[in-house]
């Protein structure tokens, strides 16, 4: 995303940049590891790329279910799918993103964040107010659903269940949520439509959890210090590397295969570990150092290859337009940071912030 095409919205962060510590329990960068009760962990960040785009390491297979249900969704997606059904499904996604601008995305979600800060009080909750509803709000539109805030309302619950192994009401939930996002989404086949909702699904918790470690971080809770020059493009990029709402990632070997000095037999679960490889001093500079705009190996948090996702700079520029006016408008309440329970995503469950 090329963050000179968007105007500037506001005050600058100051160039007193934070601190950003590795998250609790992520693993440090070294050979892949193997634990009987998890199989193998991998941390290094040109291990995970290898493993990110070498054919030996596929998705985990997903079972389905009656159309209309979340399992039918999670087995008709693009991100689940096999290798033989991956390009077809991943082409619906690649066109529905296609007509639409960035930069665009970006105003819509300051538009919408304006709007939100307007008739608030003088504390806006950004998770429940900001962080989830506007950046499904902007995308739902943008791709045609009817009732973008119900669209949106509906792809929360869904996300909530997305991964499989979660509570059985939640499922309930989203087999509901599914039926009513079905309703809503713009003309096409069952499979495009499931497409399109689950490109809202893949935006929903990555989305909200760059914006709440935006703020996090970033947000001052005083005075503003000396204005920074760097865009927000830059510095979201680097919230997004050293602390990644997506840690890791699954796969699974479907042929032995060597990976960083170690030997996988067939069938072994992997755990890519994005928030270690982002950290990985073979692959960045003073890797625990906060630096905008920094040269060098390409982060891999949205993953690269053949399943890199395909939204990454319209989900960028979504976060961007909300935090561009978070910059402009807002303090950051100082109070004890939580975050959701998840095994591969770290989202904070509540973040205040006054308003000004």
């Amino acid at each position: 995303m090329r963050a000179e095409r968007f105007p500037p919205y506001g005050r600058a962060v100051t160039d007193n940049w934070p601190v950003i510590a590795p998250a609790p329990q992520t693993p440090t960068c070294g050979p892949p590891s193997f634990a009987p009760e998890r199989g193998w962990t991998v941390t290094r960040h040109a291990d995970l790329r290898t493993a990110l785009t070498h054919p030996a390491f596929q998705v985990p297979a997903v079972d389905t279910g009656p159309m209309g249900t979340l399992a039918w969704l999670r087995a008709t997606v693009s991100r689940f799918s096999s290798p033989r059904q991956h390009p077809e499904r991943r082409a619906v996604v690649v066109a529905a993103l296609a007509p639409l601008d960035p930069n665009e995305l970006r105003q819509d979600a300051a538009r919408l964040t304006v709007a939100v800060l307007d008739r608030a009080g003088d504390r806006v909750d950004v998770m429940r107010e900001l962080a989830r509803p506007v950046p499904l709000r902007a995308l739902a539109e943008r791709l045609g659903f009817a009732d973008p805030a119900a669209a949106g309302t509906a792809v929360a619950d869904v996300a909530a269940a997305y991964h499989p192994g979660v509570d059985p009401a939640l499922t309930a939930r989203a087999d509901r949520a599914v039926v009513a996002l079905l309703t809503l989404a713009p003309h096409g086949s069952p499979e495009v439509r499931a497409n399109l909702i689950g490109l809202l699904v893949q935006a929903c918790d990555a989305t909200a959890g760059l914006i709440g470690a935006a703020a996090h971080h970033l947000l001052p809770t005083a005075a503003p210090r000396t204005p920074a020059t760097a865009a927000t493009a830059d510095l979201l990029a680097e919230v997004l590397r050293l602390d990644p709402p997506v840690r890791a990632t699954r796969r699974v070997t479907v042929d032995a295969v060597r990976l960083g000095g170690q030997e996988l037999p067939a069938g072994s679960p992997v755990l890519l570990r994005f928030d270690a490889a982002n950290r990985d001093p073979q692959a960045f500079t003073e890797p625990a150092t906060f630096q905008p705009g920094r040269p060098g190996a390409a982060m891999l948090t949205f993953g690269t290859g053949e399943r890199g996702c395909p939204g990454d700079r319209h989900a960028l520029a979504l976060a961007a337009g909300v935090h561009d006016v978070l910059r402009e408008r807002c303090w950051r309440i100082p109070t004890p940071l939580r975050h959701e329970t998840h095994p591969t995503l770290r989202v904070p469950i509540n973040l205040e912030v006054s308003t000004r």
